[in-house]
């Protein structure tokens, strides 16, 4: 697996790996969906993101079909696609964002678009414009171990798993032998933006998995929303993905700098 950690083109450590290596607690990812509110807003809400002082950025890329995603997301997904935004869009916004933006990037989506623009291309892209790695959760991991693996690897690209509170034990074990960067802990068996507090089955999920010890890090995401939920994530894992939340802040405010900053600072404390 070590040849997946280095970036083949520069010979650099995978930024997402080297951030890990560095920080292992209190880490903050926000999810934003690329061109949304408006098309030419990504590299915008990505550099505000980075100055306000998240450790991760994830970029949606638009579909049709959302199918994990709450009506927030989901809502977002049809403005960007109605704004015009495409993959072939998006890299081309992406290609000189590693002159400004250091933080890791990591894409999130659906497998769809990524087959019809081409695996191996994607990759290529993904490399070129300096995203290092991606979230599909529709993409099962025996098809990714099967066909797509070498392909992500050969350009330095990790593939970031998912796990549920339904996930079997011997699955969760199989994915954190697969996996490079961290473990993405979808906090309950809900879509992105409806969970509304903590349950006992969810902190119960919590300690199953620190009881498991595995190697790789950990954030959880759906249902972070504040610095309450975001420091109840750092108790029981590395760290918090929030997505919704963040959403309705950029339907709300638009790209505004200003108020990413606000937000970021408040998530945080």
């Amino acid at each position: 697996m070590e040849s997946q950690l280095i970036d083949v083109e520069t010979g650099q450590a995978n930024r997402i790996t080297a951030l890990f290596n560095k920080k292992s607690t209190g880490l903050l990812n926000v999810y934003f969906t690329a061109g949304f509110p408006n098309l030419g807003d990504t590299t915008t809400v990505l550099a505000g993101l980075q100055d306000a002082g998240v450790d991760l950025v994830e970029i949606g890329m638009p579909y049709s079909d959302p199918v994990a995603d709450g009506e927030t997301i989901q809502q977002s997904n049809m403005k960007a696609l109605e704004n015009g935004m495409t993959l072939k869009v998006l890299f081309d916004q992406l290609a000189d964002c590693r002159n400004q933006v250091t933080v890791p990037i990591l894409l999130m989506g659906y497998i769809n678009p990524v087959l019809q623009f081409g695996v191996e291309a994607f990759c290529q892209k993904c490399q070129e414009v300096g995203v290092d790695g991606v979230i599909l959760p529709d993409l099962p991991l025996d098809l990714y171990l099967d066909e797509y693996e070498s392909i992500f690897r050969q350009y330095g690209i990790l593939n970031i798993f998912l796990i549920t509170p339904q996930t079997t034990e011997d699955r969760i074990r199989l994915i954190d032998e697969h996996s490079e960067g961290f473990i993405y802990m979808v906090s309950s068996a809900s879509i992105t933006g409806s969970v509304s507090g903590v349950s006992d089955e969810m902190l119960s999920y919590f300690d199953r998995i620190n009881a498991m010890n595995l190697r790789n890090p950990r954030l959880i995401g759906f249902g972070i929303k504040d610095n309450e939920t975001f420091q109840m994530a750092n108790q029981y894992a590395n760290g918090a993905i929030i997505g919704s939340a963040f959403i309705r802040l950029l339907q709300e405010d638009g790209a505004d700098t200003s108020k990413i900053n606000e937000f970021v600072k408040t998530i945080k404390g």
